[in-house]
């Protein structure tokens, strides 16, 4: 027996984990549009899925410590949208080294720099920001060598030294620094420099 499009679809939404946020444009593919939304407003109103922003909703996690939902964290949000509208996105400064865990801070907001309009949103009361920038960096299509790269520039030339390269060479194995630096080949020249001291520092795995 067939599988209606709303059991399809949850299972997807399942299939991709507690937390996971998406929009219809991730089930475009493979159903009509009629079907999505019929399927996202029942869900919803099962409480089987929620609405973080309009046309964007998230699969629930629900913490038996906290005894509540736990929301979603706003790089799931922020990487939601830009399959939604299309969007190159990766994150700036603070917000990347935060992603990396070189950052114990919590960033007042989180910054993406994207090929698309500036648009700002609230994630659970978080603000999210997308600039719209055309950087040399913007042709990288590696998501480790973005964040890589706009972490050390974050850093800038004086407070990224030995103590942080030692830190990020950390992050990756010997094989993934190689892809981060062939990604980054037109990079500033410092910047290359520094990823090309972490993957000797990397470890092979």
């Amino acid at each position: 027996m067939k599988k209606s499009a709303q059991n399809q679809i949850y299972e997807k939404i399942k299939s991709n984990g507690k937390n996971w946020v998406f929009s219809a444009k991730d089930f475009a593919l493979d159903f009509d549009r009629w079907e999505i939304d019929h399927s996202f407003h029942f869900l919803e109103k099962e409480g089987k899925i929620k609405r973080l922003l309009q046309g964007l909703y998230y699969y629930p996690d629900y913490s038996e410590i906290l005894q509540e939902i736990v929301a979603p964290d706003v790089q799931k949000a922020a990487y939601a949208l830009a399959r939604k509208y299309n969007w190159t996105i990766f994150p700036e400064g603070n917000t990347a080294l935060n992603f990396l865990g070189l950052s114990t801070q919590v960033p007042a907001r989180y910054i993406f720099i994207s090929n698309g309009r500036s648009r700002k949103y609230k994630i659970f009361g978080t603000p999210l920001e997308f600039r719209q920038r055309i950087l040399a960096e913007s042709a990288i299509t590696s998501e480790n060598a973005n964040l890589v790269v706009q972490a050390i520039k974050s850093m800038g030339k004086i407070h990224a030294d030995d103590i942080f390269i030692s830190k990020l060479s950390k992050i990756f194995l010997k094989k993934e620094w190689i892809d981060i630096e062939k990604s980054s080949a037109k990079v500033a020249d410092w910047i290359l420099v520094i990823i090309k001291k972490a993957r000797n520092l990397a470890n092979n795995g």
